[in-house]
């Protein structure tokens, strides 16, 4: 994109309402540019509209009616569709001359596209047309004669016609036409629609023998129509006294070598050239034959039909001459050289053994082949049995013998149903066993259905190739039977029908109708009516169903042989609602509150539920009573009710029953039973409460209750909370039985607790007891005893430690614990003592682990560090030296010590 002249522009005066034209004059430019034209300063761009355009051809600005508010500079923008490069030009001007005002004029056209259009096809074609006058003219568009392309848009006010996608149908003579109250104005041009050549038909390579007849054909399809011409290795071809050329048609007559090469057709119209190649060979050679053609033994049976092949590679095409020895060989009724070249004889004898010689001959040379014939005695097959029935699980074997030309070797091939049998993938059932030379045996085992079928043995030779079959048919359970259709439905049978499976050979004797539910395990065989169902039947009905509950219905048939396997399902059919027939079991009652009258039972399951709209009826009255009273519990899932009444005294007995409906009516309901009502809650409260606290962490509750006739209790409620807290804040535990006491653990050390204690039962609570008290103990001593000290004695191990004092808060030490195990044991044993000392006796040899810790009435304190003592002796006492140990050492605890070492008679 080069750059516009840098020479000032004139400007350009003009009166209000008149037209102007505003000249781009854009630089040398490759490939297409874009127009715009800024107003004044960039980047204020001149919006085009029905009187303002810019053409993308010419690239001016064109204002049909000049105002006062388009006096200002105008410059041309032109960008690169490439590179987006963009350059102005210099400002040009327009200014409104002081003269007047420009009176109304008709339009005149100031922009048109040219009198002739070409356009390739497929491509947008954009037409411009704009005029300038006023009034500011309107821009109308049509097709002469035809209507404009329905894919045409308007662009730019009307100023540009757009067809996309231009076709050969859109070609013809185009109108624009601008007008106004003064008048109009028409241009017309004609838009012409071209398509570059297209191959229809193109060359093929061709290999010719010398002297035949080249004839190719090129055509092309294309506007305007493509003319044709040819070149032979790039240089054109001209017509000459063998070689014709017309409308795409190229003809060589007798070729020779000379013709050899590679011809071109070229397709040409104004706008596109387009090229088909392909290549001439000419051959000429002199006889030669393929290898598979030299020396050949040809083996047949009498009777037989001989071919032997003669098709030597030669050009020109070789004369053929036979010879059988050294005579040359005569056509007659048996013997004819076919118009390739090889040689046939029918209905083969003896006579026609013999060694043959076949000749070609051409201008370049000759070449010949041998071939010996051999005439042998055709074969013949036995195979046995020849017809076969067979039972499922049986086994056969099958015999084929062949009679053959002792010379000649003999192979068996083993087929069933046409296809061979392959015996890896039969799954043991065949076997091929060959019994001798000219023989063999296909044994079959445990055969099934899928084994009938023709059986054939195939035998092979050399010369000929014979086949015989053996029809095996086999009897089986019965194949499934048709598809089962619901002919008609009640709410306890279904009528089926169905067509008969194959008997497979043997006739069907029975048939068994099966049903399925969604409440039943798997197919289950249904009562039918009638009860057997002969071989015969394709019909029957299925009886004693459950009313509304969907059902698939299956056949199966039976004959001598065995149950074959079942028909398809029928489609999924529910049966018609009626009364329902089964009220619940196990009718009975249920704890609950006093005055309360429970009472409960077992579902019945949708499967007997028997239409929409289930639902229970109870009934129930005071025992002695006449009238019923009557609740309806409208879920069909419940399975409990509860009447509730204050005049009710407690274990009233009531005779209750409980039936069912459905909305086809009422049914059934459930024998008579007797229920009492509900016991009632526990009024009295638990007496003589006692709380003892055992330790830091736990409190002993104890209690009696006073026996009742009625409210009698299920267990009790123990509810205990902290001094400083609320009742309301007590943490509670139950009891469960006649349990008269309960262990706290997990309370807080030195805290006084308040408890009381409650029965309770279905029904509710009774009555709390009169709160007691108890404080739990203090905490254990933290302190662990310290110094330890010990002298070992063989099994005897004094020790020694310094005495434990407790904090303020801890509770008092009241003696020690010594605890001692063996190493890799759980289990400890204990020595008490109130003193700070204690003898040890190990009983077993090995390494033991001992503790020492305080006791209070909180607890047991914190244990010592642990020391590990091995002992030697096992419990035996032996004069071993003692040896002195000390976990903490300090001159008092050494003093301490020794006072403890005195022989070991004296303890």
């Amino acid at each position: 994109l080069g750059n516009f002249s840098g020479r000032t522009r004139s400007a350009v005066s003009v009166r209000e309402g008149q037209g102007v034209v505003l000249m781009c004059s854009p630089p040398l430019h490759s490939p297409e540019i874009i127009y715009s034209w800024v107003f004044n300063e960039f980047p204020s761009f001149v919006a085009e509209d029905s009187r303002r355009f810019i053409s993308q051809e010419t690239g001016n600005l064109y204002i049909s009616k000049v105002q006062t508010s388009d006096v200002g500079s105008y410059i041309c923008l032109v960008k690169n569709t490439v590179t987006n490069a963009r350059v102005l030009s210099p400002p040009t001007p327009l200014t409104l001359r002081n003269d007047g005002v420009m009176g109304e004029y008709e339009p005149k056209i100031e922009v048109h596209f040219p009198y002739t259009v070409t356009a390739a096809r497929g491509t947008t074609v954009k037409l411009e047309c704009f005029a300038l006058g006023n009034p500011v003219p309107t821009i109308s568009w049509r097709k002469v004669n035809g209507h404009n392309p329905s894919k045409a848009r308007l662009r730019k006010s009307q100023a540009v016609l757009e067809i996309p996608n231009v076709q050969l149908e859109d070609s013809g003579m185009y109108e624009c036409k601008a007008e106004n109250s003064r008048g109009r104005n028409v241009f017309r041009g004609q838009l012409q629609v071209y398509t570059f050549p297209h191959w229809v038909e193109k060359l093929n390579d061709t290999q010719l023998d010398s002297g035949d007849q080249l004839r190719w054909e090129c055509k092309a399809t294309g506007k305007p129509r493509p003319t044709y011409r040819w070149l032979k290795n790039g240089a054109p071809l001209w017509p000459q006294s063998r070689i014709e050329m017309f409308n795409g048609v190229l003809m060589i007559q007798s070729v020779n070598v000379s013709d050899a090469g590679m011809y071109q057709c070229l397709a040409e119209n104004k706008y596109g050239t387009i090229y088909a190649s392909a290549e001439l060979k000419i051959l000429a050679s002199a006889p030669t034959f393929p290898l598979n053609q030299m020396k050949k033994t040809i083996i047949v049976t009498k009777g037989q039909e001989v071919v032997i092949e003669c098709k030597p590679q030669a050009s020109p095409k070789p004369t053929i001459t036979w010879k059988k020895g050294d005579k040359v060989l005569r056509e007659n009724k048996r013997i004819t050289i076919l118009p390739h070249g090889s040689l046939r004889i029918l209905n083969a004898s003896k006579s026609d053994e013999g060694r043959y010689l076949c000749q070609g001959v051409n201008v370049f040379g000759s070449a010949e082949i041998i071939a010996s014939v051999s005439v042998k005695e055709p074969t013949r097959i036995e195979l046995t049995p020849k017809k076969i029935e067979l039972t499922v699980g049986e086994s056969i074997v099958l015999s084929c013998k062949a009679l053959h030309d002792s010379t000649m070797d003999v192979t068996f091939y083993w087929t069933l149903n046409g296809q061979p049998i392959d015996f890896e993938k039969e799954g043991g059932h065949f076997e091929s066993i060959k019994a001798q030379a000219s023989s063999a045996d296909l044994m079959i085992r445990n055969i099934l259905l899928v084994h009938a079928g023709r059986y054939g043995c195939r035998v092979q030779t050399a010369a000929d190739a014979v086949s015989d079959e053996t029809e095996l048919l086999v009897r089986g359970p019965p194949g499934p039977p048709g598809v089962v259709i619901v002919e008609e439905i009640t709410d306890t049978t279904a009528t089926l029908s169905w067509s008969p499976g194959a008997d497979n050979h043997s006739p069907i004797s029975l048939y068994n109708l099966q049903a399925r539910s969604p409440f039943s395990l798997g197919w289950q065989t249904v009562k039918t009516v009638p009860d057997l169902i002969s071989g015969d039947m394709e019909s029957a009905m299925a009886v004693e169903l459950n009313p509304w509950v969907e059902y698939e219905f299956r056949v199966v048939a039976t004959n001598k042989i065995g149950t074959g396997d079942p028909s398809a399902p029928s489609r999924v059919i529910r049966t018609n609602e009626a009364v329902p027939k089964t009220p619940p079991a196990n009718v009975s009652g249920r704890s609950g509150r006093r005055h309360e009258l429970v009472i409960a039972w077992e579902p019945v399951s949708e499967e007997f539920q028997s239409g929409e709209g289930f639902g229970y009826i109870v009934a129930f009255r005071p025992n002695g009573t006449r009238g019923w009273k009557e609740k309806m519990v409208t879920s069909s899932d419940a399975s409990k009710f509860i009447y509730r009444d204050e005049s009710v005294p407690p274990l009233t007995p009531f005779e209750v029953k409980v039936g069912v409906y459905n909305n086809k009516g009422d049914g059934p309901f459930s024998p008579i039973v007797v229920i009492c009502s509900a016991e009632g809650e526990p009024t009295a409260a638990p007496i003589d409460v006692k709380a003892t606290s055992l330790s830091v962490s736990e409190i002993l509750v104890a209690w009696k209750h006073i026996k009742e006739s009625l409210g009698r209790p299920q267990g009790f409620e123990v509810g205990y909370w902290k001094d400083m807290q609320q009742e309301e804040a007590a943490e509670k535990v139950k009891t469960e039985g006649n349990e008269s006491s309960i262990l706290l653990t997990g309370l807080e050390g030195n805290t006084l607790y308040h408890l009381t204690v409650r029965a309770y039962n279905a029904a509710g609570y009774g009555p709390p007891s009169t709160a007691v008290h108890a404080a739990t103990k203090k905490s254990p001593p933290s302190q662990a005893p310290g110094n330890i000290m010990w002298i070992q004695d063989g099994s005897h191990v004094s020790l020694g430690w310094e005495p434990v004092r407790p904090l303020a808060n801890e509770s008092d030490v009241m003696g020690y614990k010594v605890l001692f195990r063996q190493e890799g044991q759980s289990n400890s044993q204990v020595i008490e003592t109130q003193k700070t000392s204690a003898v040890v006796l190990l009983p077993d040899v090995g390494v033991y682990i001992i503790e020492v810790c305080a006791v209070s009435e909180g607890g047991d304190g914190t244990a010592s560090p642990q020391i590990r003592v091995p002992s030697f002796s096992g419990g035996k006492v032996t004069s071993a030296q003692s040896t002195l140990h000390v976990l903490s050492t300090s001159s008092s605890s050494v003093t301490l010590l020794l006072a403890l070492m005195v022989p070991s008679t004296s303890w």
